[in-house]
């Protein structure tokens, strides 16, 4: 049976449409579609005429055309739609008092891929803390969490290294849909609440990722073209910390690693055949590759790599691979290893590794070669385990 997000729930029911009486604006991006391909920007109009009155979007833009960190989007008045577009990953992450001006309902549909060092749900926070003691109703449009709502990973963010990348204290795969989020926001994250309205979604079940729920898969950001990018985003995403490529500028973005001082190759074939089954983790094949990126890092410089392929979804840790391969590469490259310097999400004191990391302990276990054993002691998520269970909606 084809899952039914928060948006399908509410296109389809008039008599839950009907309660919101009052002006009506928009968190969206790209992927905010129907079931049947339609935006959610399209819906509303259909639904709720002159009452639909602005238009927000997060980072990468409303429509989800802007790569990269620290690359603003600009506020526009929408050629069609004929209201203001404002854009939250601009000169502010927080909606001005201005841009909520004459909102009674705002409506949020963005959607998350399960992991936190990405920034959709952190523009939910803000506006949850930017709108108590405001009028205004937000309402979450729920979607799925493509890596499925059950397996959790990683170790819990560190209040010291908290960032737009980071905010709060959940582990690197969170296990929550958007919708949990702002309850788990109302419920732990806040001293005060807002009027908070979450929009179920329709047969969704916690073990499914995404391909599962027979929905269409549209890019919710410029480099997660395929719902299988989800899932190994937990593990690429860590070089963004590094001066390795993490295959922006191929085809194949957040699912490739590369450097132009890698031999894939014999590095594959000498060690890392070796190292990946004693290392005991499961799930994924790596397969040495050479590309070229267009843009971004190394830009035209051929890079040799490896591509993380998923054999078993249910057995692949996408957190503790990252690690692991980061650990090797550091180790294999030596002197032409580099950590990125800052600024990274407008952090322009910490090391990115550590703000991406959520801690400094992880870069020390990576440069001291501790052994793949030692990362269970960061994992410690019984407290997180039972705020999640309190909130549950699935």
């Amino acid at each position: 049976m084809k899952v039914s997000t928060g948006l399908d729930v509410l296109t389809n029911d008039v008599n839950l449409q009907s309660k919101f009486k009052g002006t009506v604006a928009l968190l969206c991006h790209n992927a905010s579609v129907d079931t049947t391909f339609t935006h959610a920007a399209l819906r509303f109009k259909g639904l709720f005429g002159s009452r639909f009155v602005k238009i927000f979007g997060p980072q990468h833009g409303f429509a989800t055309d802007v790569q990269d960190n620290m690359i603003e989007s600009n506020h526009f008045v929408h050629s069609y739609f004929n209201i203001p577009v404002y854009s939250l990953y601009s000169e502010t992450r927080i909606p001005t008092d201005k841009m909520l001006e004459g909102i009674d309902h705002l409506f949020v549909d963005l959607q998350d891929i399960g992991c936190r060092a990405y920034t959709y749900i952190y523009t939910l926070t803000l506006l949850l803390e930017k709108c108590i003691d405001k009028d205004i109703q937000i309402i979450v449009l729920d979607r799925p969490n493509p890596i499925n709502g059950k397996d959790i990973e990683g170790n819990i963010l560190e209040s010291d290294f908290k960032s737009f990348i980071g905010l709060h204290p959940i582990p690197f795969r969170h296990g929550m849909t958007i919708g949990e989020v702002a309850l788990m926001h109302q419920k732990y994250w806040t001293s005060k609440k807002v009027d908070l309205q979450v929009i179920k979604m329709k047969g969704w079940k916690r073990e499914m990722f995404f391909e599962d729920t027979k929905l269409p898969w549209i890019l919710p950001s410029p480099n997660i073209a395929r719902a299988e990018s989800t899932l190994t985003f937990p593990a690429i995403v860590l070089f963004e910390g590094t001066h390795f490529s993490e295959g922006r500028g191929t085809s194949q973005p957040l699912e490739v690693v590369g450097h132009p001082k890698i031999e894939a190759y014999s590095l594959y074939a000498k060690h890392l055949i070796k190292r990946v089954k004693q290392s005991k983790l499961e799930g994924f094949a790596l397969r040495p590759i050479t590309f070229l990126p267009t843009f971004d890092k190394f830009e035209n410089q051929v890079c040799g790599g490896f591509q993380i392929h998923i054999t078993n979804k249910k057995t692949f840790k996408p957190w503790r691979v990252g690690q692991f391969l980061l650990q090797e590469l550091y180790h294999y490259l030596g002197e032409d290893f580099e950590w990125k310097s800052p600024p990274f999400e407008y952090n322009y004191t910490q090391k990115p590794i550590d703000i991406i990391n959520g801690t400094d302990k992880l870069r020390h276990w990576v440069e001291n070669n501790d052994p793949i054993e030692n990362l269970k002691a960061f994992e410690n998520l019984t407290e997180y385990k039972n705020q999640l269970d309190s909130i549950k909606m699935y």
